[in-house]
């Protein structure tokens, strides 16, 4: 009975669901063969109804046009051109008769639906009736009042000049995207400049000026359960500036009392073009606090009180595979040294307030290095090294120099509570030469004089370098009075992305030196560098190892591992290091194992820095953790929170940060306790002052003393004379750049702008952001300034603005045939390319805000090959008062194949009144595009 029922009951079920199955394919059948349809009034797009628009946003223009119609309703346009030229995320799926995606945000949402008659953009809900979309032969057509109430952005029509105008308050994306891509292509052509070509602006040495100085200043207080309560204040000044024709700097820093702990000074010059000294023609020379030079086999890096004078290119490292970085570092700071984005070391403050990093090893190629200084209450600077090692590392039939003395580890004004080593370290010297004989081949001499352990030992040493193919190779060998000697050969290689380094030196009778020292007799180490490509990503892998060999018997063996990966907004390096020491007698000491990490991530709106080292096995050293947050509260504020354990110390440790930067100066303070119960707390103040450039004093939150300054003075220059005469105006407001990118300033109202932060002896150069303009017929007269800064003073540049005019043109073929894609140069007076621009569909080519002056233009060399056209072609265009607006008519440009006269030259081709075909100027189809 049961049964019965339940069979009846399923089978009704059953024969529900057929029905409903039933229904729901009739109706899916009726839905195919005829869609929802709205009904139409007659209207059909013809040819006499048809636009061609420009989309306008200021002086730019959007995209390559967008068609549209105009109908009976008002005008509608083609919905894939207007995404195409707004770059928005919508896909028009004509097929399913959909559009879909989001507009500007991604949380407004679009979806199109002409199936059931609805468009939802973000919360709103509007019906598609008959005229509100149309159908094209190149697409959907419309109507652009409803158009602008789905997008939110008002589109309005000027018929009279075919263009659509975006009128928003709101600088929207493609808007931002578009002065982006302005300021680009006006600063593009500066790159392939020559700065020697450009104008300069040197600031003449001076007997005396005023130098500008860097405070930090630190006080506070710890309550600590193993080393007790303690008040500490510390304080650093650094001051840079000129006398007596030559540049200055001092360095004052106090020990944990407040008390004056160490005090360096030096007087040098530096000049990278290498005119200092006369006949000498030195880049560099110093007396006072002063580091000296490295070698392969006798002479390690050295500071102390002394002279140094060179030739030597100012960045160039000490050695062709190895270099040192040296540099101030307070207490309470730490540093770290990356190489093309890997992480090679880090390093703490050392006794006497330096950070140290010798003989970093060098890949064949180029070599960016980083190096990334940490304060305790959060501070980050950043220091950039290139350093590039090939064939060309000394110009053939080239000599260079370099010569020093100095007392090591001791600074020119020493004070008695200094720690001193076990040994003294006296003074030593060092005089070298090394001379290119072939653009392979180089050879290098040095002599030296050192005191190590207390005993004074001079040295002769030799070195000839060769470049076989991608690998470069050098040999050694040194002498020193005692009877002993070294040889050394190290190579490196680059296969792709596979760099190689073998280094190999061996000492005999007794030799020792600054690399042979606690009876090292012989090292031999093999380095490998590799990328590997995981997906997307590239993991660059390194590979050490490294036998030391020493008189007493003792070897000892070390290897290292190391990974760099960047995983989205994650980036981090990992190190295995592993080392064996094998004894003469006795029992083997216990391998050492150890790992370390470093990871930096984004996480929101918190930037996260995590530190860790691993005792794995043996007596590597204790275990250490720091996890570190750093997050912004507000434009000029920042909080920085901190997690730490040491294993040594039994302790974990939580702090809390705050910096808030001001005009003037900046202010942090800092606060940490302890698993322990300890605690302590930190108040840190940094801020400079330096002299202003119309008289008195400036305070700021910059660093003015370690780094340069340019004073930039922008006018209207009316009588194009370069010089600022009584009556022309300063102008305020005009953005200024420094290099390639836009600096953090603008003019005042008496028409000066101050660049602070820019690398010392470092040529920059100074210029207008042409792009951010708000008059397109004002521009800068000058590409730019080139500046040399000197640290601590500031260097005036002078750059004038004059009315600008516009240069057009249609190119085109000898056959007639337009010209499309060709690359157009306009070369000024001096021979500079000061923009670029691509000819359009018909040959038409157009350069907007161009200074007044007399200009060339010409056809890029690479672009006329690749269209078969005559690359010497040129015409000479002058816009100016009378004739802002120069119509070059079209220009018939010859075919590459087309001989040329035997003896016609470059300057009389140029000169040749045939060399462009002059016909009547054409009328204007269309606004021209106003991107730059």
């Amino acid at each position: 009975m049961i049964r019965a029922d339940r069979c009846r009951w399923l089978s009704a079920v059953f024969a529900a669901l057929a029905l409903v199955g039933a229904m729901l394919s009739a109706g899916a059948q009726a839905v195919e063969k005829k869609p929802l349809s709205i009904p139409g009034e007659g209207w059909t797009p013809n040819e006499d109804d048809s636009w061609l628009f420009d989309i306008r946003s200021g002086r730019y223009r959007l995209g390559d046009g967008v068609r549209g119609y105009q109908t009976p309703q008002g005008i509608c346009v083609d919905l894939g051109d207007v995404v195409l030229a707004l770059d928005l995320a919508v896909r028009v799926d004509k097929k399913l008769r959909r559009a879909t995606g989001w507009v500007f945000d991604e949380r407004r949402s679009l979806t199109i639906d002409r199936e059931t008659g609805e468009v939802q953009a973000g919360s709103a809900r509007y019906r598609l009736d008959a005229t509100t979309i149309r159908d094209t032969a190149a697409g959907w057509c419309v109507d652009l009042d409803s158009l602008n109430q789905w997008l939110g952005v008002p589109l309005a029509a000027d018929l009279s000049n075919a263009v659509l105008r975006v009128d928003s308050k709101d600088k929207l994306p493609f808007q931002l995207a578009a002065e982006r891509r302005a300021r680009a292509a006006a600063i593009r052509p500066q790159a392939s400049f020559d700065l020697a070509s450009l104008p300069q602006a040197a600031r003449p040495y001076q007997a005396w000026a005023t130098p500008a100085v860097d405070v930090v200043a630190s006080a506070g207080a710890a309550s600590d359960k193993r080393g007790g309560s303690h008040v500490q204040a510390r304080y650093e000044i650094f001051a840079a500036g000129e006398l007596a024709g030559q540049s200055f700097d001092a360095r004052l820093s106090s020990d944990n009392e407040g008390v004056p702990d160490s005090l360096r000074m030096r007087l040098y010059r530096t000049d990278p073009q290498g005119q200092l000294l006369g006949p000498l023609k030195a880049t560099h020379y110093g007396v006072g606090d002063v580091s000296l030079l490295s070698t392969g086999i006798v002479a390690a890096s050295a500071a102390g009180r002394g002279a140094v004078m060179t030739n030597r290119p100012v960045e160039r490292p000490d050695a062709f595979d190895k270099t040192d970085f040296r540099g101030d570092l307070p207490a309470g700071w730490d540093a770290e040294l990356y190489r093309n984005g890997q992480l090679l070391a880090f390093t703490t403050p050392t006794g006497d307030g330096r950070y140290e990093f010798i003989d970093v090893p060098l890949q064949y190629g180029a070599n960016r290095f980083e190096i990334v200084l940490y304060g305790p209450q959060g501070q980050i600077r950043r220091e950039i090294r290139q350093v590039q090692v090939g064939m060309d590392s000394i110009p053939p039939q080239q000599t260079w120099y370099w010569a020093g003395f100095a007392q090591e580890d001791t600074d020119l004004f020493s004070f008695a509570n200094r720690r001193r080593g076990a040994f003294h370290r006296g003074w030593r010297g060092s005089l070298g030469i090394e001379r290119g004989l072939d653009t392979r081949t180089s050879i290098a001499a040095h002599a030296h004089s050192l005191l190590i352990e207390n005993v004074r030992r001079n040295y002769g040493e030799l070195a000839l370098r060769r470049s076989i193919g991608a690998t470069l190779l050098e040999i050694g060998v040194a002498q020193a009075d005692d009877g002993g000697g070294a040889a050394r050969a190290s190579w490196l290689a680059n296969f792709g992305e596979t760099y190689l380094r073998a280094d190999a030196m061996r000492g005999w009778g007794g030799f020792v030196s600054d690399r042979f020292v606690n009876n090292i007799n012989a090292i031999t180490s093999l380095s490998l560098d590799q990328s590997v490509k995981l997906g997307r990503t590239m993991l660059p892998l390194h590979f050490d190892l490294r036998h030391v060999e020493r008189r007493s018997g003792f070897d000892s063996l070390e290897a290292s591992a190391r990974a760099s990966a960047t995983f989205r907004a994650l980036t981090f390096t990992g190190q295995l290091d592993w080392s064996r020491t094998k004894a003469p007698v006795g029992p083997d000491p216990p391998d050492n194992l150890t790992a370390s990490l470093l990871a930096n991530a984004r996480i929101g709106r918190v930037r996260v820095r995590g530190e860790a080292r691993l005792a794995l096995a043996g007596d590597g050293g204790d275990t250490r953790l720091a996890l570190i947050g750093e997050w912004a509260a507000g434009a000029d504020a920042e909080w920085r929170a901190e997690l730490g354990y040491d294993r040594g110390l039994a302790r974990a440790r939580a702090g809390l940060g705050y910096t808030r930067r001001f005009d003037k100066l900046q202010l942090s303070g800092f606060g940490e306790v302890a698993s322990d119960g300890s605690v302590a707390a930190s108040l840190s103040l940094a801020f400079s002052f330096g002299p202003k450039s119309g008289g008195g004093w400036r305070v700021s939150s910059e660093k003015l003393a370690s780094r340069g300054q340019v004073i930039a003075e922008v006018w209207m220059d009316e009588n194009g004379d370069g010089v600022r005469q009584a009556h022309e105006a300063a102008l305020p407001g005009v953005p200024l750049t420094a290099g390639h990118a836009r600096a953090d300033a603008a003019t005042d109202a008496a028409g000066q702008g101050t660049i602070d932060g820019l690398e010392p002896f470092r040529p920059v150069l100074i210029g207008i952001d042409a792009g951010s303009l708000p008059d397109p017929y004002v521009q800068p007269a000058l590409p730019g300034v080139v500046v040399t800064p000197r640290p601590g003073v500031a260097t005036r540049a002078r750059l004038p603005m004059t009315a600008a005019g516009e240069i057009e043109g249609i190119a085109r073929r000898d056959g007639g045939n337009p010209v499309e894609g060709l690359l157009v140069e306009l070369i000024d007076a001096e021979g500079r390319v000061r923009a670029a621009t691509v000819t359009e569909f018909d040959g038409y080519f157009l350069f907007e805000g161009v200074a007044y002056g007399r200009y060339r233009l010409r056809p890029s060399k690479a672009s006329a090959a690749a269209l078969r056209l005559d690359a010497r072609f040129t015409i000479d265009a002058a816009p100016g008062k009378a004739t802002p607006r120069v119509r070059l008519g079209t220009l018939m440009l010859k075919p590459a194949r087309r001989a040329i006269v035997a003896g016609d030259d470059d300057e009389k081709r140029d000169r040749h009144p045939l060399n462009a075909t002059m016909l009547p100027a054409r009328p204007i189809r269309h606004p021209p595009s106003a991107s730059p």
